[in-house]
């Protein structure tokens, strides 16, 4: 049996790369190989600029790769077909074999750069789409007055102890501890509600010691 490396990718942290790692781990092994090494990561593939594909692209041009498995073809690219060719003819230029064992076609057939072109049009075709139907979700759950994205981890009730605790001095570490949730959530928490509660007589973080560890709100991403 001839050795082989596979790369998986799946698009968020809430995904598994199981399926993808049985599926190739079979086909490589029904076509004589053994996937010796793997490349994983949770990424979008709307760039090339991904950190296991970088580190994949260098060791092909090191020579160390000569045979690589991926579940799709939008598994390694789905930025369009430029980036696709780009990605294939370096591979080729270099003496390695992709196998895709899920879009039923051989890549390296006489047809080859027809059925990558319309393959890489597909994948980005399909990935604007999802990108339209998340946007217009956004746009139906503002309209109703509802929240996006994921629920958040405190309720109301938990968010007035937050207040209290602060106001009591602790830190945003030892609040984190006590309410069992992370820092960052803390931060945000205490921001939503700077950001919401009119002007009253409730002490405010500018008159509370700081928080050597604190992280100023406008820097911290969604939850």
């Amino acid at each position: 049996m001839s050795a082989a490396i596979g790369y998986m990718r799946i698009s968020s942290k809430s995904q598994e790369s199981a399926t993808q790692r049985a599926a190739i781990e079979r086909a490589a092994a029904a076509r004589g190989d053994t996937i010796t090494s793997w490349y994983d990561e949770k990424m979008s593939g709307k760039t090339l600029a991904r950190p296991e594909l970088q580190r994949l692209r260098a060791d092909v041009r090191a020579g160390i790769v000569s045979k690589i498995y991926v579940y799709r073809l939008d598994r390694l690219t789905r930025s369009g077909i430029r980036d696709t060719f780009e990605v294939i003819e370096e591979l080729h230029a270099h003496g390695c074999q992709l196998v895709s064992i899920g879009d039923g076609f051989d890549l390296a057939g006489p047809a080859a750069e027809i059925i990558l072109a319309v393959l890489a049009w597909s994948a980005k075709a399909e990935r604007q789409v999802i990108g339209e139907r998340v946007a217009a979700a956004r746009m139906r759950l503002e309209a109703e007055g509802r929240p996006w994205g994921r629920p958040s981890r405190l309720r109301d009730g938990e968010r007035v102890q937050l207040m209290k605790l602060r106001e009591q001095g602790m830190s945003l570490r030892q609040i984190a501890v006590t309410m069992r949730v992370p820092k960052t959530t803390v931060i945000r928490a205490l921001a939503a509600v700077r950001n919401t509660t009119p002007n009253s007589g409730r002490k405010t973080d500018a008159s509370m010691p700081p928080d050597p560890g604190a992280v100023p709100s406008s820097t911290c991403g969604p939850s």
